[in-house]
């Protein structure tokens, strides 16, 4: 038998029956108290902290019921922040029904909260909550943000990134159902900013009978360029997907038939076919690492007045030499006649749907980090290890370590292993 009385400031005291090993803790925060559980039984109990989104026009949340419901059959307690689903449809009821704390402000969350799980990357105020020794499991983005990467370093905290965890199959698990949406939601935003009320030529995607549909090319035949030429195809356009891999295009071209022309990709065809197009959606992706810019602003003088740029990768800097990010609120601008779309955040403008995508593909790695702490989490699996970014003031992916001229630690030897 064991026992465990836990009052506030007061001490911490663990005793077992039968025997006379007997702790006593000074454990006045909540996660010191749970340390002294884990020393004392090698139990593993953590304190997941949800805050509401607060980027421009972000619904998503970072867990949903169901899998804090996981969560606390487990023995971990989970605080969320009040009104932190309610963008994507999910009541502060719905979360105590499944065993979490409601707490009224981020404040809470970041100060008590061992794992932290957000969506977006922390703004610069939530990044000034961040605490030594603290786990943030996040879309992060560093190789184009060196601000926010300095400012993680800085904070001590551990930060996994969900667009650099990896699989056995080589993928992007974490990434995958965000480059579905993002594809998916790219032919309607162009088709939108191609009306003329948008600054776009006055085009319609598919065109009516007599006369042409839109040009559209897909710059990367990944996930969101596969998913992107899907889309477009079916309303109608004449779409062509490049990328320099020949596998890639034999797979698009078996998926998608004669509905959409594959081109391998060089500095010429890329110029000439965005010369000619009515819409092109960016969407290449290097894991980690900036993304290349493919587009030059060259290219974009030479490109029809009204025409529309859609970068997809502008989290990691935008394909588009005149990409900027831009956010929901205002999420255009005009460039030599040119309506570039580039907002960061494409995916929370559909939260609910988002939201359970993501949560389907997180939660195993959630329960991993809070069912064996971060540390033995992480040295087990390596392709939840590939996610880690910065671990306590180091960074420890190489592609944003190069990224931004960074001294990489490999993250085998920031653990430790």
């Amino acid at each position: 038998m064991a026992e465990i009385k836990h009052g506030g400031r007061q001490n911490v005291r663990v005793s077992r029956h039968g025997d006379d090993d007997i702790w006593d803790v000074e454990c006045s925060p909540e996660c010191e108290f749970r340390s002294a559980r884990r020393a004392a039984f090698g139990i593993v109990t953590m304190l997941i902290g949800v805050p509401k989104e607060i980027k421009d026009s972000e619904y998503r949340v970072g867990l949903v019921p169901s899998t804090v419901r996981e969560l606390t059959r487990n023995g971990h307690h989970v605080i969320v922040e009040a009104g932190a689903g309610l963008g994507a449809g999910i009541a502060d009821a719905d979360y105590r029904a499944v065993g979490a704390e409601i707490v009224s402000d981020a404040d809470q969350i970041f100060g008590r909260g061992e794992l932290i799980v957000k969506v977006k990357e922390p703004l610069a105020i939530e990044r000034k909550k961040l605490r030594q020794g603290q786990v943030l499991f996040t879309y992060l983005h560093l190789a184009a943000d060196p601000e926010q990467t300095a400012e993680l370093m800085a904070s001590g905290v551990i930060a996994i990134a969900y667009e650099t965890v990896t699989s056995a199959q080589g993928t992007l698990p974490l990434l995958t159902p965000m480059s579905e949406v993002a594809g998916r939601m790219a032919p309607h935003v162009g088709a939108r900013c191609l009306e003329k009320e948008n600054g776009g030529r006055g085009v319609l995607l598919g065109g009516v009978p007599g006369v042409p549909s839109a040009d559209v090319v897909v710059l990367g035949g990944g996930v969101a360029g596969t998913n992107a030429a899907l889309i477009s195809a079916g309303m109608g356009a004449t779409v062509t997907v490049i990328d320099r891999n020949p596998e890639v295009l034999r797979r698009v071209a078996n998926q998608l038939g004669a509905r959409v022309r594959t081109v391998f990709s060089t500095s010429d065809a890329i110029e000439t076919l965005c010369r000619r197009a009515d819409l092109v959606i960016a969407s290449v992706l290097i894991p980690g690492a900036a993304a290349p810019k493919l587009i030059t602003a060259e290219t974009v003088t030479a490109m029809k007045n009204g025409s529309v740029i859609v970068d997809i990768a502008i989290d990691q800097g935008g394909c588009a030499e005149t990409s900027r990010p831009t956010t929901h609120s205002a999420p255009t601008y005009i460039v030599d006649d040119v309506v570039h779309y580039c907002v960061t955040n494409m995916p929370g403008a559909v939260a609910r749907t988002s939201t359970f995508a993501l949560n389907n593909v997180t939660l195993p790695f959630v329960l991993a980090l809070a069912d064996k702490g971060y540390r033995r989490a992480l040295g087990e699996d390596p392709h939840l290890r590939n996610g880690l970014n910065v671990y306590e003031g180091k960074i420890t992916h190489r592609a944003v370590a190069d990224a931004l001229k960074l001294k990489f630690t490999p993250p085998e030897a920031a653990l430790r292993l």
